[in-house]
């Protein structure tokens, strides 16, 4: 039996890496008779407000939240994982939220770790590059190529610049942006720097698709993130009291198999984990919106703790 999404967890729009503006988003969903979305665009709280403003008009309630990159460096992986914090729309007005937060963006990504990228990018692989084996780029790449579309750059963009500008194949992309390429430097906070967010606002942070790196390819929904027994090895410093202690998982997710599903749903019952779900939507065709979310059991469980947030 199909699920009937009644909330959709997960978005991206302009304000990030995302096709629509926001309110586009939050009324593309309200056309869809969801009871809720929530916009999540990585590492910036931009366009948020516009966003809750459309649900008022559209009659949907619109949950602010955030997809947070978060930098690991562990035996078992080297690389990005992400987290959804979800917040009450009062803190947008609060300016020791927004300082704290911006803060946190700040130490993840931005101009410096854009210009160390594009560095490495040509040092490995552009005209100067050590072998001939390696060259693949007919020219260096440019931060201001990379920086022209958008204000928060994340490895999509750098994909779409070597596919566009420098007319890579896919291979050739993923073998320059992977976790395995020698030029890759990621993105994202050490969690320890999520302490102070954590300790002075009320939020709800789930743990993102955490085995879409599991999901076989070709896929668009196939996450540049470790497989799901690296994850799960992982699991226990997420849910430990500090620095993160998440309070769910988003398990409903185009790219999760239904075997990854149910066994998450499984953990997230052992641990008393909430769960979310969302579309992870970007676009109209690629990775469109409005494809999944959590149904009405679910969400009300969500909702219960959402609404305590205080």
């Amino acid at each position: 039996m199909q699920l009937k999404i009644v909330a959709d967890l997960h978005n991206h729009s302009r304000a990030s890496d995302g096709e629509l503006t926001p309110a586009a988003v939050v009324k593309q969903a309200a056309e869809k008779g969801f009871k809720a979305i929530s916009l999540t665009d990585h590492d910036t709280l931009a366009g948020i407000k516009e966003g809750v403003l459309m649900g008022k008009e559209a009659g949907i309630e619109v949950i602010p939240g955030i997809e947070l990159t978060l930098r690991l460096k562990r035996a078992e992986f080297v690389g990005s994982l992400h987290l959804l914090i979800y917040f009450r729309p009062e803190l947008l007005n609060d300016q020791d939220f927004i300082i704290t937060i911006e803060a946190l963006f700040a130490a993840g990504r931005g101009r410096a770790l854009v210009r160390e990228r594009v560095a490495a990018i040509n040092h490995h692989f552009g005209p100067a590059a050590t072998t001939a084996k390696d060259l693949i780029l007919k020219r260096d790449l440019t931060v201001a190529e990379v920086e022209k579309l958008g204000p928060n750059i994340t490895r999509r963009h750098f994909a779409r610049v070597l596919s566009e500008n420098h007319q890579l194949d896919q291979s050739q992309v993923k073998k320059i942006i992977a976790n395995q390429s020698p030029a890759y430097l990621p993105s994202g906070v050490n969690p320890e720097k999520l302490l102070p967010l954590r300790k002075k606002f009320p939020l709800l942070i789930f743990l993102a698709h955490p085995a879409a790196g599991s999901f076989p390819p070709p896929s668009h929904y196939r996450e540049v993130l470790p497989p799901w027994p690296t994850v799960a090895k992982l699991l226990p410093e997420f849910t430990a009291p500090e620095p993160i202690r998440i309070d769910g998982l988003e398990i409903e997710y185009p790219g999760h198999r239904e075997i990854d599903k149910q066994k998450l749903r499984e953990i997230a019952a052992g641990k008393n984990l909430l769960i979310s779900g969302g579309s992870d939507g970007h676009d109209l065709t690629e990775r469109p919106y409005g494809v999944s979310g959590i149904g009405a059991e679910d969400f009300a469980r969500f909702k219960h703790h959402f609404d305590r947030l205080q």
